[in-house]
């Protein structure tokens, strides 16, 4: 395999993260320049396996998961595919990780909604706490890997969680309410109620309440997660100190609004917090820069 190839395959990656996760994107620009590509990597491979669940025109979806899974112990065949294995190998990212992943992808194809936060928690350790663990090579720890571990999954649970509240709108338009129903029927919300409000784009009380409940719940797991943040390595805390503080924010934007529209964090506010991201993630760089220069 040339370097040239393998940096092709990289620079795909870079431009899926940077196409379609855009949060996420910037703060992966604080970590230092070579922890990025496998970033980037990870991102596009897990971006893959979505598109693949929700995307139109697909007429196999079952069969297309069944065959990234192959592709896995194969030779590389695509630039994703190269990208991934080159990381996989790189960081010694166990491969388990990659089929509790795709077993949640499958998930999707059948299972339209969640009786519980227990239930949304076995699909969420593969969709959601796993991506935390194949982060956590890369991003390196100052502890034992395994004591980083747990705060890592509950990292990726609260963004996914986020991701849930702010999404439900267009969950809902795929057939699928992630939104854990006992939490939903507690408030008197069901299926046509949030289909209702997405119609007419009207506010509801009870809407509002059963939101303001997982809104909370959410708040709860970030806060549970942060001890995690400084068991990371030195330079790799401003990326994730700034991915955390952002989409955290977003859980003060869910209200009923999210069923009709989605909303986002304003620029002005991204930039208040990435700016200062990067001078923190600059200084912790700088030890690294006087090593490699001696």
């Amino acid at each position: 395999m040339s370097p040239g190839t393998l940096g092709s395959a990289y620079a795909a990656c870079r431009r899926v993260n940077a196409r379609y996760g855009r949060t996420f994107f910037l703060a992966t620009t604080l970590l230092r320049r070579e922890q990025r590509p496998a970033v980037h990597a990870l991102y596009a491979f897990a971006r893959w396996a979505d598109e693949i669940v929700d995307a139109a025109g697909v007429n196999d979806r079952a069969g297309e998961l069944d065959e990234v899974e192959r592709l896995l112990d194969e030779e590389p065949s695509n630039p994703v595919l190269l990208a991934l294995a080159d990381t996989m190998r790189r960081y010694d990212i166990d491969r388990s990780l990659f089929t509790d992943f795709l077993a949640s992808m499958r998930m999707d194809l059948d299972v339209t909604e969640y009786a519980n936060l227990d239930a949304l928690g076995l699909y969420m350790h593969g969709s959601a706490e796993v991506i935390g663990l194949q982060m956590l090579p890369v991003l390196g720890t100052v502890v034992p890997r395994e004591q980083a571990a747990p705060y890592a999954a509950r990292l990726g649970t609260a963004f996914q969680l986020t991701n849930f509240l702010r999404d439900v709108g267009e969950d809902l338009d795929r057939g699928r309410v992630y939104l854990p129903q006992d939490v939903l029927t507690a408030h008197g919300v069901d299926r046509d109620l949030l289909q209702w409000v997405r119609r007419h784009r009207r506010a509801n009380d009870r809407v509002q309440r059963a939101l303001d409940d997982l809104v909370a719940h959410s708040y709860a797991i970030y806060q549970s997660a942060e001890p995690g943040i400084d068991m990371l390595s030195v330079t790799s805390r401003p990326c994730i100190r700034t991915a955390y503080t952002l989409y955290r924010d977003i859980l003060g934007l869910i209200g009923c609004e999210v069923l009709w529209r989605r909303v986002a964090v304003p620029n002005s506010r991204r930039l208040a917090v990435a700016v200062p991201g990067a001078g923190r993630a600059l200084l912790a760089r700088a030890p690294f820069a006087r090593t490699a220069t001696r």
